[in-house]
């Protein structure tokens, strides 16, 4: 298989892989939780303006998960969802250690740190971005 074709299907994989999680998670704090109860869990846990976080970190999870899965504004989207994900790490998660069974950062470093990959590296040419005929970072080395 061919560096560049490799790299395109690996980005593919790790986009639906990781946009995934994060429409699981924004829709899980809109509809199966609901927003009320997620700002309720937001202010239990010491999050600064509870009721705008909450609708904050929903929408860019759900909306940036679907852009991250279509290939769509990687860039953008990987840089909000790394910042999410900073924020949960910094406000709930680092003084609880690693493990997520504890309350840790694990899931949110792994999420962060991939989005912020993918920001670095754009979609690929197996995307919406790439498709519109956008050069990805990565195709613009190779």
């Amino acid at each position: 298989m061919k560096s560049s074709a490799f790299r395109d299907l690996s980005l593919l994989i790790a986009r639906v892989g990781i946009g995934v999680i994060f429409v699981a998670h924004g829709w899980q704090k809109f509809f199966t939780n609901g927003i009320d109860a997620t700002q309720q869990a937001f202010d239990g846990m010491g999050v600064p303006l509870p009721d705008l976080s909450a609708i904050a970190a929903a929408t860019i999870e759900l909306v940036g998960g679907f852009a991250l899965i279509a290939g769509v504004a990687t860039p953008v989207f990987g840089i909000l969802l790394f910042l999410d994900m900073l924020g949960a790490f910094v406000i709930v998660h680092v003084d609880k250690g690693i493990f997520v069974s504890e309350g840790g950062y694990e899931l949110v470093l792994a999420l962060g740190v991939s989005s912020l990959l993918l920001a670095a590296t754009g979609a690929g040419r197996l995307s919406v971005d790439g498709l519109l005929g956008g050069r990805s970072r990565t195709s613009a080395t190779t």
